[in-house]
C-alpha cells in the first residue's frame, strides 16, 4: 500500500493534482495518474503536477537545482508544457516557501520557464515566442472538417475560428478532433472574437478531453488572433488580449512576439491519498 501527500489547485477552473517528489523516488505510473485524475474514484483533475529536482530528469541538460515541472495529462501521457500549470505550481512553490521573491524559474520539457507574482496576486508566466504557421490546416470534428492554424506554444496547438457564439457554445468536444498533420494529436482550440483583441474560446486538450481552461491554448488563440491583424502590431509595443474561457479570464501580452501569460492560481486542498496496487 502507498500513501502519499498531495496538494490540488486550479488556474481558471483548468485543475490539478500536485505532488512533492523531492528525490525521484515516486515514480508514477500511467495507472498512478489515472486514478489520481478520476472524478469518480480517484481526486480529481485534469493531470498532475510531479515537482522533481530538475538533475533526477533524465536528459535534462539546464540547471539541476531547479525545480522541474514534470506534467502528466488525466490519461497518463507526458505532456511537453502546461501554463496553466506552471502558473499553479508557482503559486504552491511559493506557498511551501519554496520559492523566494516575485519571480521563479520552473524546468519544463519545453526548457526554462520564468513565472512571477503580479501585484494583484494573480501569476504571470513568461512562454518564449509562440510559432504561428500560415497555411492553413484541416481538424475534423463530429464529421464537420474545419479550418485552422498550428501554432507551437512548446506543444502543439490548431486554433479554429468560428463565426458566432452560438456556433462555438453549440460545440460537442466530447471526442477528440482529428487532422492528418497531427498524428501525435494536437490540443485544438475553437475562437469566437467579440472585438478585436477580446475572444471568447472553447478547447479540446489532448490526452484530457475538454477543459475549462489551457493556458497555452489561450496563448496559441492570442498568437492566431495578432497575425491575423491588418496592419499587424508593432512588435516593440506591448500589445494585449483578453479571452474568456469556461472557467475565467485570462491576458496575454506579447512584446518583441514574446509571449506572457496571466491569470489566477489557486490553491484548493492537501491531504493523503492511497494509491491503488495491482
Amino acid at each position: 500500500m502507498r500513501t502519499w501527500s498531495f496538494t490540488t489547485g486550479h488556474g481558471t477552473k483548468n485543475d490539478f493534482v500536485l505532488i512533492m517528489d523531492r528525490s525521484g523516488l515516486l515514480n508514477p505510473s500511467d495507472d498512478d495518474i489515472r486514478f489520481l485524475c478520476d472524478r469518480h474514484i480517484g481526486l480529481g483533475a485534469d493531470g498532475v503536477l510531479r515537482a522533481i529536482k530538475a538533475g533526477l530528469m533524465p536528459q535534462w541538460d539546464g540547471d539541476p537545482d531547479l525545480w522541474f515541472m514534470d506534467y502528466r495529462n488525466a490519461d497518463g501521457s507526458i505532456a511537453e508544457i502546461c501554463a496553466n500549470g506552471l502558473r499553479v505550481f508557482a503559486r504552491w512553490l511559493i506557498d511551501q516557501d519554496l520559492a523566494h521573491g516575485d519571480g521563479i524559474d520552473i524546468a519544463t520539457r519545453a526548457g526554462v520557464r520564468h513565472c512571477r507574482l503580479t501585484r494583484d496576486g494573480q501569476i504571470s508566466v513568461e512562454l518564449g515566442e509562440p510559432r504561428w504557421t500560415k497555411t492553413p490546416t484541416t481538424i475534423e470534428l463530429g464529421g464537420v472538417t474545419y479550418r485552422g492554424h498550428h501554432v507551437d506554444v512548446g506543444n502543439p496547438h490548431c486554433v479554429v475560428e468560428l463565426d458566432t457564439v452560438e456556433e462555438l457554445e453549440h460545440l460537442d468536444l466530447s471526442s477528440p478532433p482529428h487532422g492528418d498533420d497531427f498524428l501525435d494529436g494536437v490540443n485544438v482550440e475553437f475562437i469566437v472574437f467579440t472585438s478585436e483583441r477580446n475572444l471568447r474560446m472553447r478547447v479540446h486538450e489532448r490526452g484530457v478531453g475538454e477543459t475549462w481552461s489551457c493556458g497555452s491554448g489561450v496563448v496559441a488563440a492570442c498568437c492566431h488572433a495578432k497575425n491575423r491583424e491588418n496592419p499587424p502590431p508593432n512588435p516593440q509595443d506591448i500589445t494585449s488580449y483578453h479571452v474568456s474561457v469556461p472557467g475565467g479570464q485570462l491576458s496575454v501580452d506579447f512584446h518583441e512576439n514574446q509571449a506572457t501569460l496571466t491569470g489566477p492560481a489557486v490553491i484548493i486542498a492537501q491531504g493523503k491519498v492511497t494509491l491503488l496496487d495491482d
